[in-house]
């Protein structure tokens, strides 16, 4: 393994709006533990272009990996975790497709009275939140000035990736761990129970907006290295 990865490698994949700084304090935790940590920066283009950039940076690492995604980063790790280096997955608030579904199939169908995104209608190809919005339904336990930065430095989310299906979900044969955000208005809570319980995942519930990544980094820190000590325990 590389120098300072002997408690195990992570990659670290975000979703739609954003960008992979998001990341930093569960980063910053990781590495602190000892953790080789790291961090794909997606298109959101097309879901198989972000696949291709996580393929090449777990490719790039030396031993196994334990494979994270947030929110839209849910459909990128389970396409990409089919990749022989993966031994985990880790769901952030996140989506967990089934074969031949889509980010757009998961959400057509909303329960009566889940939240509704703010998302404004797309401009060439291209999707966005409302600012004004923003805090209260991506980031409501961030500060506001964190979340006036995230609303205005978003990145626009391509409509091609919301359509790009799932040909063979690494949760059917992969060890998995979801936790779920108890106060996300992006991904209704029980939207996020349904997905881990049909993966089989080990689920943590969590008192938390949908940046729950941003907002309480140790505890999403935690929940990772629980699930790399355990396929990294099963692996020795």
């Amino acid at each position: 393994m590389e120098a300072g990865s002997a408690r195990g490698t992570v990659v670290l994949v975000h979703g739609g709006f954003v960008d992979g700084s998001g990341w930093q304090g569960v980063y910053d935790h990781l590495k602190k533990d000892g953790y080789n940590v790291a961090v794909v920066q997606n298109p959101t283009l097309s879901l198989e272009d972000d696949v291709a950039a996580t393929n090449r940076v777990i490719d790039a690492q030396s031993g196994p990996v334990t494979l994270v995604g947030h929110s839209y980063g849910g459909a990128v790790i389970t396409e990409a975790g089919t990749n022989p280096k993966v031994a985990a997955l880790v769901y952030i608030a996140a989506f967990a497709p089934d074969k031949d579904e889509s980010v757009n199939t998961l959400i057509a169908d909303p329960p009566p009275g889940a939240p509704v995104p703010p998302i404004l209608p797309p401009e060439d190809g291209f999707l966005y939140l409302d600012k004004e919005k923003f805090h209260a339904s991506f980031a409501g336990d961030v500060s506001d000035e964190a979340a006036e930065f995230m609303a205005d430095s978003q990145v626009p989310w391509g409509v091609d990736a919301l359509g790009g299906t799932i040909s063979e979900p690494a949760w059917r044969k992969k060890p998995s761990w979801y936790l779920v955000a108890t106060e996300d208005r992006m991904i209704p809570p029980p939207a996020q129970r349904q997905m881990s319980e049909r993966a089989g995942s080990t689920v943590v519930e969590a008192e938390g907006s949908h940046a729950i990544y941003v907002s309480k980094p140790d505890l999403v820190a935690d929940l990772i290295e629980e699930a790399a000590s355990k396929v990294g325990s099963a692996a020795r």
